[in-house]
């Protein structure tokens, strides 16, 4: 496939655009003009080029990319051998950060909601990317704990009675602890996000809204890892998502 129709279809596709972001989305790096065999990973850390290379692929896809705002722009150390890795082997960089959060179908939060059986009922926060709705049945929030670790491989941080009963959630991937006081406007019973920072604790404590943070990584694979397979499935790529955990 031509790197420009891959280009013009995901960008149709997420319509990056239509948000306001802190990075460049879409194509980051230009490599070959040809793409038969894509990487997807959620972040386009030097692991991942180097997995990318080992595999001869022709574009890297993450979710994660480069050149956000406000950092230094001096391309030297991390960032001279990141770039150097792409453009000695020709291998494009495609990234969609608040895109892949968004879309409503392959995005980070709806695949979120799939696969842990939630019920979206609508979108709250900056851009509206945040998401709430309902369980399928109120559950004590031990219970839900022990669900979303299920889902994600790994045990969620939790704020809050275990014993408490929780029907209404919302949730917003990575890290999005910012919105909690928007997640408990919608009236909520427990938040789930990313990660946890200091004023978490007392705002879940003081609101009685419980707060889960399940890792930025963790709740973020999904997206990618949807998309890859949905260029598989369109146009016969060798699409394949990578796993590189993080315990963050």
């Amino acid at each position: 496939m031509k790197l420009e129709l891959l280009v013009q279809y995901l960008d149709g596709l997420l319509e990056p655009g239509k948000l306001r972001d802190y990075c460049p989305n879409g194509l980051q790096v230009e490599g070959r003009g040809e793409v038969g065999k894509i990487v997807a990973g959620v972040t386009a850390s030097q692991k991942l080029l180097d997995f990318a290379v080992r595999e001869g692929a022709d574009a890297v896809l993450v979710h994660h990319g480069y050149f956000w705002k406000g950092e230094d722009a001096c391309i030297t150390g991390m960032r001279k051998k990141r770039l150097a890795t792409l453009l000695a082997n020709d291998i494009s960089l495609l990234a969609y950060h608040l895109p892949l959060d968004v879309h409503p179908e392959l995005g980070n939060n709806a695949q979120l909601a799939a696969r842990c059986g939630w019920l979206p009922e609508g979108r709250f926060g900056e851009q509206e990317i945040g998401w709430y709705g309902r369980l399928p049945t109120a559950v004590p929030l031990a219970r839900l704990m022990s669900d979303v670790a299920a889902v994600l491989g790994r045990a969620p941080l939790a704020i809050g009675d275990p014993t408490r009963l929780v029907k209404r959630i919302a949730w917003c991937s990575g890290g999005a602890q910012g919105y909690f006081e928007q997640a408990i406007a919608t009236g909520v019973d427990v938040y789930l996000s990313g990660e946890i920072s200091e004023p978490t604790l007392h705002l879940a404590e003081e609101s009685g809204v419980a707060y889960l943070a399940a890792g930025h990584h963790a709740t973020e694979r999904y997206g990618v890892q949807a998309l890859a397979a949905h260029l598989a499935a369109r146009f016969g790529l060798d699409a394949r998502f990578v796993d590189l955990d993080n315990p963050a």
